[in-house]
């Protein structure tokens, strides 16, 4: 792993930004992996940005969401595909064809979350992956367990994830309770993972991700067995492992 940390979260934001734009700029069709949530806005405004300069152009390049949720309406505000609309994909040239997200409403969720592995494993390694970190360690919405899913799959939402959701929500009763996401194995076959952090909250969560021991009870741990992962973060925590 490589550790950036910064005094702020503008100037996290940018870099973040810059890397996906690098990766953008350095192959036009490149296969990005999103994320959702309070996380990457800021980030997702410094590449729109750079796109209405005229720096960029994402016309060839293809997305894959990490999740969705179960039974909400994509035209809900907090649907993750009307987050991506709205923060990025309504900003940018990219083709409305090359965004994918799961369909949390499909008839049948299991035949989705196949359709779903077919897609991305049709169009190859997706070439940086974005990722954020819950409070408990989920990444995507792959929460503490025993085991951990390696394909895109069907969860139930930890109280604690939807808790700290609920801010997006009204009520706490309006957070579903379950979600699509990208499996383990999924994200671990980016060529490239690209995890933000942000908020000296998340800095005890990031040290054992960073530091402690894998284990599928902070899934995040796992990315120490990753070769390519890159963390950003204006968090007050250190990377004391060298190998």
């Amino acid at each position: 792993m490589i550790l950036h940390k910064f005094k702020n979260q503008s100037d996290l934001d940018r870099a973040a930004a810059d890397l996906i734009i690098a990766m953008v700029r350095a192959k036009p069709n490149a296969v990005l992996g999103m994320a959702t949530g309070g996380t990457p806005v800021g980030l997702y405004q410094e590449i729109v940005k750079t796109y209405q300069a005229g720096l960029v152009s994402f016309a060839q390049a293809k997305t894959f969401n990490l999740d969705e949720y179960v039974g909400l309406p994509v035209t809900h505000q907090e649907s993750y595909r009307n987050f991506m609309q709205r923060n990025l994909f309504d900003h940018i040239d990219i083709q409305a064809a090359n965004t994918h997200v799961p369909d949390g409403n499909a008839a049948d969720i299991d035949a989705e979350c196949r359709l779903y592995d077919k897609m991305m494993f049709e169009q190859g390694p997706v070439d940086l992956q974005l990722l954020g970190i819950g409070g408990n360690g989920h990444i995507g919405f792959n929460e503490p367990d025993s085991q951990l899913s390696r394909g895109t799959y069907q969860v139930t939402l930890k109280e604690e994830t939807r808790e700290a959701n609920k801010r997006f929500f009204n009520h706490i009763d309006e957070v579903p309770t379950q979600a699509v996401t990208m499996g383990m194995g999924s994200i671990m076959q980016a060529k490239v993972i690209l995890l933000v952090v942000k908020g000296q909250e998340k800095a005890e969560i990031l040290d054992r991700t960073l530091n402690g021991p894998i284990t599928t009870q902070v899934p995040a741990s796992l990315l120490q067995t990753h070769p390519r992962v890159i963390v950003m973060t204006d968090c007050d925590v250190n990377y004391k492992v060298s190998y």
